[in-house]
């Protein structure tokens, strides 16, 4: 037994043909039913004949195309178009006569090709048709025909304002759809900034100093050590962006909460020749959404611009637990070299004042008077953005 609720999506699926054909079938027997019998539309004053042969081909010509109103637009105008004419010259005034205004809406909605002709070519044979009626009839005004041509440009305009309307909505899911990708690469951007530049610097600053420690293999090869860790670090983080980019994709193990390795993040930095005072307060939440993931962002942002800028200067990273936020400060004393690393573009900071604006808390990035810098960041908890 199929399931109501499936109906409307199993009728979304069928051909557009075969959802149109109904609406023809049903002008169609309308037609031929006898109480509605010569209450079709009219035009023109001819008095109404009883129905023949010639009547049930006009009656299929004016309903039957309606199943190739979206298809075989112009088909089923120049068709409908024919039984209309055959109906009024005849007198037989069938109820399938609505099917005009329909194939005219159609046709101003769905039509590509050829609107401007077809517009012409219509108005030209309704010209003939309202001659030809005026000739055989008894003599109605030339306002009947105009009134009648004006609703069937009244028609004609509906399927266009249907048609601009349709157009206008598939440009504004297009503009959506390019802002949403946009949106997404520069997370992806961001991501990739923040995974890769902090385990690089940190590289970089570990092999310019295993230069100087040849006369020293222990330190040596303590410091090639600490490259060799950092560089899997940085495979096993590209690995799981990755994996959040195609999660049908490998089988890493899940991370370990952001936070909980800021530890890790702050001993890497000092193993980069960089002395870090690491204070955490307060207990992290159990459910924290994405802050601890900017908090960590933070955190190693700042420890890598403190390898860049102020490399082997006094560096603090404090962070504070509350019940509904967690703060971050990373300040260094100015006492460093910048020379031992390669500059940065300001991404960094920038991707990290967006993120935390996305959650709804504060983000600071200034000099301090003793010539170092001070990231500061409150982040509200719980948010899952």
């Amino acid at each position: 037994m199929i399931d109501r609720r499936r109906i409307p999506e199993l009728w979304r699926r069928l051909d557009v043909t075969a959802r149109d054909l109904p609406l023809g079938v049903l002008l169609l027997v309308a037609s031929l039913v006898p109480a509605l019998r010569g209450n079709g539309t009219e035009v023109g004053g001819l008095p109404t004949r009883p129905a023949d042969a010639l009547a049930g081909v006009a009656a299929v010509l004016q309903s039957v195309p309606l199943a190739v109103r979206r298809r075989w637009t112009l088909v089923c105008l120049a068709l409908v178009s024919l039984g209309f004419a055959i109906d009024q010259l005849r007198g037989y005034h069938l109820f399938a006569g609505t099917a005009l205004p329909i194939a005219l809406i159609s046709a101003g909605s769905y039509l590509e090709k050829y609107r401007r002709a077809a517009l012409v070519a219509g108005s030209v044979a309704f010209v003939a048709l309202s001659v030809e009626l005026y000739r055989r009839g008894p003599g109605e005004t030339a306002l009947e025909f105009v009134t009648f041509y004006l609703v069937l440009a009244l028609a004609w305009g509906i399927g266009a304002w249907m048609r601009s309307a349709r157009a206008a909505e598939a440009e504004r899911r297009s503009r959506v759809a390019e802002d949403a990708r946009n949106a997404e690469r520069t997370r992806i951007a961001r991501e990739l900034h923040d995974v890769v530049t902090h385990h690089v610097t940190a590289m970089v600053v570990q092999s310019e100093a295993a230069r100087y420690l040849t006369a020293a293999p222990d330190r040596l090869d303590e410091t090639l050590a600490a490259v060799s860790d950092t560089g899997r670090r940085a495979i096993t983080d590209l690995r799981h962006l990755l994996d959040l980019l195609n999660p049908d994709h490998g089988t890493s193990e899940p991370r370990t909460p952001p936070v909980g390795r800021v530890l890790t993040l702050v001993e890497q930095t000092r193993r980069a020749g960089q002395p870090v005072e690491f204070t955490e307060e307060g207990t992290p939440a159990a459910a924290t959404g994405s802050s601890d993931l900017v908090a960590y962002r933070v955190v190693q942002e700042a420890l890598t611009n403190a390898l860049k800028y102020d490399h082997g200067g006094r560096t603090s990273v404090l962070v504070r637990h509350g019940e509904r936020e967690i703060t971050v400060e990373v300040g260094t004393d100015g006492s460093g070299s910048g020379a031992a690393s390669p500059g940065g573009s300001g991404r960094g900071l920038a991707g990290l004042r967006e993120r935390v604006d996305v959650l709804g808390g504060d983000f600071s990035a200034d000099r301090s008077t003793d010539g170092g810098f001070v990231v500061r960041a409150r982040i509200p908890g719980g948010s899952t953005s």
